[in-house]
């Protein structure tokens, strides 16, 4: 049974998957409330694998649309839904533990809205915002924490993200918010 996690908390992934699985789904989903702006919502899923320094070790280990896949493969974007419309998830990185680099002590999951300026868009518009962890191969969902509760005028989230743990990853609810977009995520991480 999924995990409901608060902010801040966190599982340990090698004690609650049950197969022994390490290869991961993160998923991201929304709905856009369609009474707040006349254009799309397209929100974007992106990644930073960063190091001891909380910067990305380089500028390959950046995931999103226009850079796929790190460098070492173990961090794939999924594809661009740019409506969020339909059930479950609206974007994922896939996420396979046994290739990280080790160098990357933690691997930062973000959420932005493409042209939010543009479109005069922001996250208060958005319904039902979640990022939930799964295992690939048996679609057993691990842990699910919803957005709702610090949404706000923000551009850009950072969801949550994978820690190195002595027990290996730990996947956190880390919800941080942003009103700068992805310029912003990537400044801090760089």
């Amino acid at each position: 049974m999924a995990i409901n996690l608060n902010k801040g908390s966190k599982i340990n992934l090698r004690k609650e998957t049950p197969s022994g699985g390490k290869i991961y789904v993160v998923g991201l989903g929304w709905d856009p409330n369609t009474s707040s702006s006349s254009k799309p919502f397209d929100l974007d899923a992106s990644a930073f694998l960063v190091g001891n320094n909380n910067k990305i070790i380089s500028d390959e280990y950046f995931v999103f649309y226009n850079n796929p896949a790190s460098p070492d493969g173990s961090v794939l974007y999924g594809g661009d839904n740019r409506t969020g419309a339909g059930e479950g998830d609206d974007e994922t990185l896939i996420v396979d533990t046994s290739k990280i680099n080790p160098a990357v002590q933690q691997i930062v999951f973000c959420c932005t809205i493409n042209e939010a300026d543009v479109r005069g868009q922001n996250f208060s518009m958005i319904n039902n915002a979640f990022i939930r962890i799964y295992e690939q191969q048996t679609g057993t969902v691990i842990a699910t924490y919803l957005l709702a509760e610090v949404a706000n005028n923000e551009t850009a989230f950072i969801l949550g993200r994978l820690l190195n743990s002595a027990d290996g990853w730990d996947f956190e609810a880390y919800p941080l918010g942003y009103s700068g977009g992805l310029e912003e995520l990537v400044e801090l991480y760089s």
